[in-house]
């Protein structure tokens, strides 16, 4: 394939992936949220590789546009470390999650390509804090890729980017939990403050 064929053949994807996300679930994370923030909850966005770096970004929209409390353990690198090290990396985001008083007001967002697979011993991390999650009745939410693994299972709102190629399920699923929580943060129902480009005449 050419590099103008793989071009035109990944935006041909995104094309189609955005047309069939599942609107009706986006609209339930909205609700989720707007729950959220009226009871005075907090967001904690876990994610790993990507997904890490997704959920700091996140962190700050959500914050700084919509107005709700948020968090990510790996904003916080030192203490990250120390639980990896002493803990170990299976139980280092439950146990943080525990260190923040996780609570039913509070929701926990996943972004990951896999959702975490119990069977399969994958981003075990994960699914210890979604089993944390459900034992403290705090709502769940995740943008995935593939099947959704342990995230779909429990989750209150789980959006599946769905899967058109297996070369492009990473990059696809990344690139959408970006569209995704843009689109969340910037809706009218959750956006509290103007955003600066936006405001700026």
């Amino acid at each position: 394939m050419s590099s103008t064929d793989y071009i035109a053949a990944y935006l041909s994807e995104v094309s189609s992936l955005a047309s069939h996300l599942d609107r009706a679930v986006v609209d339930r994370m909205i609700d989720l949220l707007v729950e959220v923030r009226a009871e005075g909850g907090r967001i904690f966005f876990l994610g790993a590789g990507g997904g890490a770096g997704h959920a700091g970004h996140a962190v700050n929209d959500f914050r700084k546009i919509a107005g709700i409390e948020c968090y990510a353990p790996t904003d916080n690198v030192s203490e990250l470390t120390a639980r990896i090290n002493d803990d170990g990396w299976e139980s280092c985001y439950a146990n943080w999650l525990r260190g923040s008083h996780l609570c039913s007001r509070d929701a926990v967002f996943i972004f990951s390509v896999g959702g975490g697979n119990a069977q399969h011993h994958i981003s075990m991390n994960l699914v210890a804090s979604l089993r944390l999650a459900r034992e403290v009745g705090a709502r769940i939410l995740g943008i995935v890729g593939r099947d959704g693994g342990y995230t779909a299972q429990v989750a209150d709102a789980c959006l599946i980017v769905p899967t058109l190629s297996p070369e492009t399920v990473t990059a696809h699923t990344e690139e959408f939990q970006a569209v995704i929580w843009h689109l969340l943060v910037s809706h009218p129902r959750l956006r509290a403050h103007e955003m600066k480009w936006e405001s700026a005449r």
